[in-house]
């Protein structure tokens, strides 16, 4: 809000803010002052999970009915320390790793939820306040009127245990999309550049195995991260270009309103609203 009441353009750190609340406050802001603010969902910029979303839409597999996505740690990654573990300061699981299987799981429906079914959070042992892993079991509406509700199981987690108590684990960063004639997997959503795979799966045929890191005949290097891909278009965006893609104010505050939501199922409760009040001139 400070920089933004400066004047300046704000690339914000997800998720946006501690509650929907204020990430609308954010956003009306750099509404009213003409300002560029975009919540970095980083991934959202690679053509990888845009390669996954084009698959869905084609119509290839048929219609989704089930999408699940996991961004989970190994334990020791984050210590006790951690900013991420300060409750005043938004702390917990759903808010650091969570907000991206949620974003994605929406992206991939192309809706929002309809309802949080259940959430379970593991707490952690110095503030139960905070979360140090949950799952959430989420609706979504079908594409197709009367059909049954897109299922969607959404984990995230601090501290994956070491394999049989000594050997440690790699990062989980997946997502899984049942559709009526097949399915998607995809390893490593997150950070696509450094590897990732698209492994599709029709019912009936060869499997095949994608990986994309450029567009075609768009801007780009196999070697950019999602990171160079988010700052191109938040650049573009600046300079009264039309970027590649965006995340609107719409998603962003989507987004807050359903980890809430699911922090509300879960027995925690939202994060703590920031008191900051913006001087008025």
């Amino acid at each position: 809000m400070k920089a933004l009441a400066a004047g300046k353009h704000v690339l914000l750190e997800k998720p946006s803010g501690n509650t929907a609340e204020e990430t609308r406050r954010m956003f009306s802001l750099a509404d009213q002052k003409g300002l560029v603010l975009l919540e970095a969902f980083h991934y959202r910029f690679h053509p990888a999970i845009q390669r996954v979303r084009a698959i869905i839409d084609n119509g290839e597999l048929g219609a989704i009915k089930e999408v699940n996505a996991t961004l989970a740690l190994p334990k020791g990654m984050i210590g006790n320390d951690d900013i991420r573990l300060k409750y005043d300061l938004g702390g917990g699981a759903m808010m650091d790793c969570g907000c991206y299987p949620l974003s994605c799981v929406r992206y991939l429906a192309s809706c929002n939820p309809t309802a949080v079914i259940s959430a379970t959070a593991v707490r952690y042992p110095r503030d139960p306040r905070i979360d140090i892993g949950t799952t959430a079991n989420l609706t979504f509406a079908s594409s197709k009127p009367g059909e049954e509700p897109v299922r969607s199981t959404i984990r995230c987690d601090f501290a994956i245990p070491p394999r049989w108590g000594f050997i440690p684990r790699w990062p989980e960063l997946s997502v899984h999309a049942v559709c009526e004639r097949g399915s998607i997997d995809v390893f490593n959503f997150v950070m696509p550049v450094i590897y990732h795979s698209i492994t599709v799966r029709p019912d009936g045929d060869v499997p095949r195995t994608e990986r994309v890191y450029t567009f075609e005949g768009g801007k780009g290097e196999e070697w950019w991260s999602t990171y160079r891909y988010q700052l191109e278009a938040f650049v573009d965006k600046v300079k009264g270009r039309t970027p590649q893609t965006w995340v609107s104010p719409e998603d962003s505050i989507a987004n807050m309103e359903w980890i809430e939501k699911i922090y509300e199922e879960s027995g925690l409760g939202s994060r703590p609203q920031s008191t900051y009040v913006l001087p008025t001139a």
